[in-house]
């Protein structure tokens, strides 16, 4: 018996109707019958008594399914099986997390990919505050999760995995804590704080009317960051899932009414694409 003439007297078997079983193996309900007829005349015997209102197994038919399809399943999963080894899903992917509540807010698409490859190992890191990129230079990560855009040469850019609205964080004595919004523009009024890392571009050194921005210096860790911002040293935009992993008496995050949002996207080096890095995508390509 052909592989297809054994799927398709399997698939009978469960919907016991022509029109369903060909629709859900997408051929012409003549392809089912023809298929049908021709493991009948191999077999000798009808496998399903046919009338003008119902369809069903003979006692032959019911024998045959109860001993093909465990085989036939096990044979399926084996190919499976093959098949992901051969295109790499397995072993250990590694990725780390220019944010760390990133892992939580792409758990959905973490999860599926989990599901769907089982023999693929997930190992979660957090990317230095400072350098969020070294992980992925010193080869010790496979794929970063990091704020777009990211333009350095051997860099690869996939899919955006969440996007979310930009905040200014500011002292809670700040004026602008009592605002309901902030602007760019108020970017000017204040000293400009940041991580060690480069700012992304459209974060320029002038507002959008020009006005030149007094930056603050750049701190190694995010915990030195909110500190210095409670004690009234300078503001800082940052994503807005900082709001609520980050929450304390002394900052308050006040919505930019103007500013881009914050994408968070995959990136990995170019010469370091496997199967497992190119599937991880995938899974944030189709949501």
């Amino acid at each position: 018996m052909e592989r297809r003439d054994v799927e398709v007297f399997l698939a009978l078997a469960e919907e016991l109707h022509f029109g369903r079983t060909a629709q859900r193996l997408r051929v012409s309900q003549a392809r089912v019958s023809q298929s049908i007829k021709a493991v009948e005349r191999r077999i000798g015997a009808p496998l399903f008594d046919r009338t003008s209102r119902r369809v069903a197994l003979t006692p032959i038919g019911r024998q045959l399914e109860a001993d093909i399809r465990p085989a036939f399943e096990q044979l399926l999963a084996g190919i499976e099986r093959a098949i992901t080894a051969g295109r790499g899903i397995e072993g250990a992917l590694r990725l780390s997390f220019e944010a760390p509540a990133l892992a939580e807010l792409i758990s959905v698409p973490l999860n599926a990919f989990r599901a769907r490859y089982p023999a693929c190992e997930l190992e979660i890191r957090e990317a230095p505050f400072h350098d969020p990129l070294a992980p992925l230079r010193a080869g010790e990560a496979d794929v970063a999760v990091m704020l777009l855009p990211v333009t350095e040469d051997g860099l690869t850019t996939g899919p955006v995995v969440h996007t979310e609205p930009m905040v200014l964080a500011v002292a809670s004595g700040h004026p602008f804590a009592r605002r309901d919004f902030v602007t760019l523009e108020d970017l000017g009024r204040d000293t400009v704080l940041r991580a060690a890392h480069p700012p992304p571009a459209y974060w320029s050194e002038t507002t959008p009317k020009g006005t030149p921005m007094t930056r603050g210096r750049a701190y190694g860790t995010f915990q030195e960051l909110l500190l210095v911002i409670g004690a009234g040293e300078g503001i800082c935009p940052l994503a807005a899932h900082a709001e609520r992993y980050f929450a304390r008496p002394g900052i308050a995050f006040v919505p930019f009414r103007d500013a881009p949002d914050a994408h968070w996207g995959l990136v990995w080096p170019t010469a370091g694409e496997t199967g497992r890095v190119r599937a991880f995508a995938t899974e944030f390509e189709s949501t």
